[in-house]
């Protein structure tokens, strides 16, 4: 037994995810009648999934804003920008294919019977009775609004605290993120529940509804890889930005979609940076900022994700909500956790604007982890090539404007 553990954890997660959605489904196949048995790894993935999600959301942000560093250097201010406004572009673009391309998810029975918000005055006024929801309370009822409320009140205060304060903040932050990666190793289990469940309630169309899923999630990003980062660099530079983009998608994207950690990938940008022949000070402040808060990718998942559940439950989503679905995903995407999988742990956050329960939420994080496979390699390609891309078109940019 200790070989055969030994053997599987030498595997990635991303093979052991596959194994278990494969046996998840020649399970519920098979051996349909033991669904009590099976369906309670899916069951235990998610509550432990929805025990520590707001206590991580909690401690991330107020620690990556307790730790901002003021006085800059003004080189840093474009990135900042073109990092922010990215990662606000490719939300607003998952929504818009959201709204062409309506997608269903099949979740648990009980779905039906929640009652969704009428309008955007019931989202606002929901919204602002969360903002100021006791901080107690947030965490214990996973009220996202709220939680990101008293985290950035918090992190904001903590600004001016002693350095010993700002650093066991951050390693309870750190300390969070280790839970959350040991709960996420007990994904494959947790997979094979959930798929075993779908297939058992639904049949094989839930498949088929996640296929689609993962295609609209693929496009997305393809577009805001291939069209939008592009016409971005173009208005900066006004140089053909292709070759540029081209290349940060095969020497950078190619590696973060096998290691699927923007973190893990900061050497092979480095050397990227250096070879494109950039400015030293800056990439090495800009690329281990861009691993943490440029989210393009995380952004569409969390958007198009949330807007499923929405549309899953009837929410009726009005211009207004979608626009503060856009800003809202933007800066969850901002604080989205350094591991596999860490960007679905913030769709609850997402999908509290729209009043979804958290119980219904924390089963949408588990359809995106079945497609995790697929999706979260394709988000941190996108995530981190993005970061030397804005990096050069930054510099680029610069040198032009000094005349160089």
């Amino acid at each position: 037994m200790k070989d055969l553990l030994k053997q599987w954890n030498k595997l990635s997660l991303v093979k052991q995810i596959i194994i278990g959605l494969i046996i998840g489904i020649v399970l519920a196949l098979t051996v349909p009648k033991y669904v009590a048995g099976i369906t309670i790894f899916g069951d235990l993935f998610v509550g432990a999934l929805k025990a520590v999600a707001p206590v991580l959301v909690f401690f991330l942000v107020m620690s990556a804003i307790s730790q901002h560093k003021t006085g800059q250097k003004t080189n840093m201010k474009s990135i900042l920008i073109l990092y922010l406004v990215g990662t606000l572009l490719a939300s607003i673009a998952a929504v818009v294919a959201s709204f062409v391309f309506p997608l269903k998810l099949d979740l648990a029975a009980g779905v039906d019977s929640i009652a969704p918000p009428e309008g955007i005055v019931e989202v606002l006024k929901t919204l602002l009775f969360n903002v100021v929801s006791n901080p107690v309370s947030a965490l214990m009822n996973a009220n996202y609004i709220g939680i990101l409320t008293w985290a950035i009140l918090l992190g904001i205060a903590l600004r001016h605290s002693s350095e010993g304060t700002k650093n066991f903040i951050s390693d309870v932050a750190e300390a969070v993120s280790q839970v959350v990666r040991w709960v996420i190793k007990l994904a494959p289990l947790g997979v094979m529940g959930l798929v075993f469940n779908a297939i058992g309630t639904s049949g094989l169309g839930a498949l088929l509804s996640y296929g689609k899923l993962i295609i609209l999630l693929v496009g997305v990003m393809l577009v805001d890889a291939l069209i939008i980062n592009p016409i971005i660099v173009y208005i900066n530079t006004k140089e053909n930005p292709y070759p540029l983009v081209l290349k940060c998608l095969k020497d950078s994207g190619i590696t973060a979609f096998f290691t699927r950690s923007s973190a893990a990938n900061i050497p092979v940008n480095m050397r990227l940076c250096e070879e494109l022949k950039l400015d030293k000070d800056t990439y090495s402040i800009s690329i281990p900022l861009g691993a943490t808060i440029n989210m393009g990718g995380a952004a569409i998942t969390i958007s198009i994700l949330a807007l499923a559940a929405a549309n899953t439950l009837g929410v009726s989503i009005d211009i207004p909500t979608a626009v503060i679905l856009c800003v809202l995903s933007a800066i969850s995407a901002c604080g989205a956790s350094g591991v596999a999988g860490g960007s679905l742990l913030l769709i609850p956050l997402a999908c509290s604007l729209f009043g979804i329960p958290n119980d219904i939420a924390m089963q949408v994080v588990g359809v995106g982890f079945i497609i995790g496979v697929i999706q979260d390699s394709c988000e941190t390609a996108l995530n981190s090539s993005t970061d030397v891309l804005f990096t050069a078109t930054a510099d680029i940019a610069a040198k032009k404007k000094a005349g160089k």
